[in-house]
This record gives structure tokens, sequence and C-alpha cells, in this order.
């Protein structure tokens, strides 16, 4: 089994001081990573959000958590993530998804195409990205995209290439995961209708079971050297995990406060409770790396404290 390794996924900030300081209370609190989620909305631009993250801590990694491929072309995005890598000094994670939120395609004038042909399109994308980062002269020909004889400068520091997540749900996507990726990122999260109508059906046990082992079966001989992540969507730190469930079963109707506990992408009890229930995840599902979003990030550090590279 892998050691755990703990992330914070942070959106915005109100100054540049805002943001230093809320970069380094992530390392402080012992967590591995910062990510950035994508979005056209009020957050910050990823790449130099990360940037600037790693000039002001030691050690901390930072990662894209992801990176929406149809804004960017791979080109770009393998461009940026070079000089991003060689400016961090080898700190980064480069996340990459396949989009699912139709507002913002229309928002900024792009065709919301169906989720096969996106993830189609993303499967190009991560071969050129691959290709470029590790120095390779890449000319490619495909459905979607078309690349001649280009190389990057300068090349990241990490070699082959800097790990790469690929992120979501889908058969298809965790397919290409299984096959391409370094880390597996699981949301466990199925969005429908343009992504107004999320499906939670994929965080009760039967569903993580059913998606991990297409991740092992697919990836084959290469399975024991990936890393499998789960974003976390709630993590509430109380004595009394059976009120808490139900509170939340209130608001996620489609399962029910059982199901809340056992899913790997909520965090319910006393600290060592949680601490119990991840290891039991990672013996289950060999789910070693949990990213949580920032406003839980100091009532979950007891346990990052406890688990972190064990």
């Amino acid at each position: 089994m892998k050691p755990f390794r703990f992330g914070v996924n942070v959106r915005s900030a109100g100054s540049r001081a805002e943001w230093v300081d809320k970069a380094r209370k992530v390392e402080d609190l012992g967590y591995a990573i910062l990510t950035v989620p994508d979005h056209l909305a009020s957050t910050l631009a990823p790449i130099p959000a990360l940037i600037c993250a790693a000039e002001a801590t030691r050690r901390l990694r930072v990662g894209t958590n992801v990176l929406n491929n149809d804004f960017r072309h791979p080109v770009l995005v393998a461009r940026e993530a070079a000089t991003a890598d060689f400016l961090t000094d080898g700190r980064l994670q480069l996340g990459l998804g396949a989009g699912h939120m139709k507002s913002e395609y229309d928002e900024a004038g792009l065709s919301f195409d169906a989720g096969g042909a996106r993830v189609e399109r993303l499967a190009e994308a991560v071969a050129i990205v691959k290709g470029l980062l590790k120095g390779e002269e890449v000319t490619f020909t495909g459905r979607y995209y078309r690349v001649t004889a280009h190389k990057v400068h300068p090349l990241p520091v990490q070699r082959p290439h800097p790990p790469i997540l690929i992120g979501g749900n889908g058969r298809q996507l965790l397919t290409l995961a299984a096959t391409q990726a370094d880390i597996v990122g699981l949301s466990g999260i199925s969005f429908r209708r343009g992504g107004t109508a999320p499906d939670l059906s994929g965080w009760r046990t039967a569903s993580v079971d059913e998606r991990v082992q297409l991740v092992r079966a697919t990836a084959g001989d290469r399975h024991d050297t990936l890393e499998l992540s789960a974003l976390v969507q709630r993590v509430v730190v109380t004595d009394n995990r059976a009120e808490a469930a139900e509170e939340l079963a209130r608001r996620w109707t489609q399962l029910t406060p059982a199901e809340i506990l056992q899913s790997p992408y909520v965090l319910v009890g006393t600290v060592n409770q949680q601490i119990e229930d991840l290891e039991a995840r990672r013996e289950r599902w060999g789910i070693s790396q949990y990213v949580i979003f920032e406003p839980s990030m100091e009532p979950f550090a007891p346990v990052v404290a406890s688990l972190a590279g064990r």
C-alpha cells in the first residue's frame, strides 16, 4: 500500500498576501499538496496561482485539480506545465479532466460536446502533453488535434514528466486514467444535464468497488505504480456520526446516512474514527491520496498529523 498523502483544494484569495498566507498554512499544517480548480468563475487562474504558492513555501507540492482540457490547446498546456515545473523546482502535479459545466462553455463560446467526445479529445491531448513533457519532438494527427514537429522549452525538472492526474468518475475517463495517468483522481460524481444535476450514486461502496476494479483490470501490470486519489466533498469532525450523517442526507437525498458514512468522498466522525475509516478504505480500495476543500483544512489537520507518510 502507498503511504498517505493529503492535499487542500483552494479556490481564491482577496490579495496576494492572503494567497501566500493560505499556501503557508497548508504547508505548516502538514499537507503535501495545494491544488487549484479550473473554472470560469471567481477563482484564481491555476498556473500563476500555483507558481506563487510554491514560491511562498519550502516543499509544498502544487497541482491543478483539474484543468478543463477544452479550455486550452494541449501544446499550451504542455508549455505552461513545463515552465511551471521548472519555476517551482519540480513540485508540479498536473491534473487534467474532460470538463462538465455547459454554462462555462457557453460563456466562452465553446461547443459543449457529449461526454464521450470530450473524453476522446482529452485522450488525444494527454498523448500530446506527455510526449512534449518528455522532451520529444511531437507530430500528431488525430480527430481533434494536429501538431507538427513541436518541442517545448524549458523542459520540466521532473522526469520523464510531472506526475499526471486524470480525474472524474465515468468509466471511459477512468479507463483512460488507468492506462495513461500516474494518479487516478476519483470523484464519485457524474454530472447530468450539462453539469446542473450531479449524480452521487457513485459514492456508494458497490459503485466504488466497481470503479476501482475497472482501474485495476485496465491498468494491468502498471497498476502497482498508480496512486489512487479521492476528492473529499465534506469533512465533519464530530462526536455524533449518526446525527451528522442524517443532516448530510437531507442535503444529499440520493444517499442514505449509512451510505454517506461508508463513502470515501465524505469523512465524518471523531479524529480517531476518521483515521480508522481512512485506513480501512486504503485497505479495501487502495486510495492513499485525499484532497479536501479549504474550509476543512484546520479541523482535519490532526488526521493529517497522524497519517501523513504512513
